[in-house]
């Protein structure tokens, strides 16, 4: 089927206002040799032709593409959701977008998400965690734009950081269950080696164990992140049956750690009671289920916000070097709390 129609062009609202194809594109840069009367006249004309101003010319003039590069391990995980909605909202004080990229937890998807969007020529590029392969890392050290690793402290950061101790955290979570009085914990997790940010808190767990001199070989596997309500609940059966003598159980994910408290109301015992368990994220579910779920609430919407106003601070040339550490919290609700 064959079509008529054409994009409309700033001749085109040129000649319905009466005025040049210049006075246009200045009307549409807020240009201050524009009045208010012409240039409102103009934005009426393309709003009646359905015109969108492509900015791509002025951003090679100017060198600056208006926007950001983000790669995040997840679309439907809702901390990284809440992540890049804060780092959002603080960009759209300057009119700045987000162009986003999808790593599914995978450092090599990463790699050649981080050639493409650099291609592109962001103003800026955050990434999710700090472990990248040798030449993903080489091309963020060589760039001369700022690059923010998100969501960890990076041992060896790259440019920036905005970030938290996953193993730090899941340390303060092992010493609320041990001044309960627990002594035989496990760990439900994914694969440690996809999913950095799991390893780091199970190997906060570990050394949390090891700290109050208990045994930290209570591990159950799960999988590749990221971690399904369902396979938490798998995990948990395995864990009755591997380890039945457990007093808490501590998981990678407030996802995994609904599907173990599922499990245990399947087989109808009782958490808390028999078991107490908790997360990690602070996710929504954990709020409404029942027992609610205690957890470590990270802050991911801040990450955002702070990552986006730090990126703000360093093209306003007002910052140079930053590193912002994010400071967990332990939300203490109902699977942890003696009945």
């Amino acid at each position: 089927m064959s079509s008529d129609r054409k994009t409309p062009t700033m001749a085109d609202i040129a000649r319905l206002t009466g005025v040049s194809p210049m006075t246009v594109s200045r009307a549409f840069k807020t240009d201050s040799l524009v009045n208010a009367e012409t240039r409102e006249a103009i934005r009426n004309a393309a709003e009646e032709l359905g015109y969108v101003f492509d900015s791509t010319a002025s951003n090679l003039r100017s060198q600056k593409s208006g926007f950001v590069a983000v790669t995040i391990p997840s679309i439907n995980n809702a901390n990284f959701a809440d992540t890049v909605g804060g780092l959002s909202d603080a960009l759209s004080k300057r009119d700045m977008q987000i162009l986003l990229g999808y790593t599914n937890y995978d450092v090599d998807e990463e790699e050649r998400l981080i050639e493409q969007l650099l291609r592109r020529k962001p103003q800026a590029i955050v990434v999710t965690g700090g472990r990248h392969t040798q030449r993903a890392r080489r091309l963020l050290q060589t760039v001369a734009i700022p690059v923010i690793e998100t969501w960890d402290i990076p041992a060896e950061p790259i440019g920036h950081y905005v970030g938290f101790s996953n193993a730090a955290a899941m340390g303060d979570m092992i010493d609320h269950f041990v001044a309960l009085g627990c002594r035989r914990i496990a760990f439900i997790g994914g694969d440690v080696e996809q999913d950095t940010r799991g390893h780091e808190r199970r190997l906060g767990f570990t050394t949390a164990m090891q700290a109050h001199d208990l045994d930290p070989s209570r591990l159950i596997a799960t999988g590749a992140p990221p971690i399904s309500i369902r396979e938490g609940a798998n995990a948990m059966a395995e864990l009755i049956k591997v380890y039945p003598d457990t007093d808490a159980v501590v998981c990678v994910s407030d996802l995994a750690a609904y599907g173990a408290l599922a499990e245990c109301q399947r087989r109808a015992i009782p958490v808390p009671g028999r078991f107490f368990i908790a997360g990690f994220g602070n996710y929504e579910i954990g709020e409404v289920c029942v027992p609610t779920l205690t957890t470590i609430n990270v802050f991911a919407r801040a990450i955002g916000e702070r990552t986006g106003q730090l990126i703000l601070d360093i093209l306003d040339g007002t910052q140079h070097v930053a590193n912002i550490s994010i400071s967990p919290e332990l939300i203490v609700r109902g699977s942890s709390r003696r009945p």
